[in-house]
């Protein structure tokens, strides 16, 4: 039994993120992506589920986000992406999982991912290892932003979110 994994699946959320917004995972599946406000140009991309090992740890090498430019012909520069636990997660180490981007601040609470440039359909992504604290309520809030190549900085409001509760088998 100290060897049964758990399974956490995303379900019902509060709060301005919707389940459909805000999933995590480690496990292998098709990465999914939230949609975005009306005048966001990136979408934060994301697994749709994730396993725990008997310590309540992420298995695969811990959650996943990513962000990606959905411009058709609109480059970025210095866009950030901003992943910070509210409730219930402990972040460990975290590696970029794209190239060009880097990891710009890391603590056990915050993990941010920056990209000098993020052309049209291009992404920058990061996994981070993670310790539940609690399995049943966690909450997760995300930062968007960055500049358009004139310049001109711009942020987007897709930064609160209460994420889902834990089903376990």
């Amino acid at each position: 039994m100290n060897r049964m994994r758990t399974t956490a699946a995303v379900l019902g959320a509060a709060g301005a993120l919707t389940a459909a917004q805000l999933g995590l995972a480690g496990a292998a599946s098709a990465s999914t992506a939230a949609p975005t406000e009306a005048a966001c140009p990136m979408e934060v991309t994301y697994l749709s589920k994730f396993y725990l090992d008997k310590n309540n740890w992420v298995t695969n090498g811990g959650l996943r986000f990513g962000l990606k430019n959905v411009s058709k012909k609109q480059t970025f520069k210095e866009v950030s992406l901003k992943v910070q636990n509210t409730k219930g997660l402990r972040f460990g180490k975290a590696t970029v999982t794209t190239k060009g981007a880097r990891i710009t601040q890391k603590t056990n609470q915050i993990v941010k991912i920056a990209a000098k440039t993020l052309k049209p359909g291009k992404s920058a992504a990061f996994k981070v290892s993670t310790h539940m604290l609690n399995t049943q309520k966690y909450e997760v809030k995300f930062t968007v932003y960055g500049k358009t190549s004139a310049g001109k900085k711009w942020a987007c409001a897709v930064d609160q979110g209460t994420w889902g509760t834990v089903h376990q088998s």
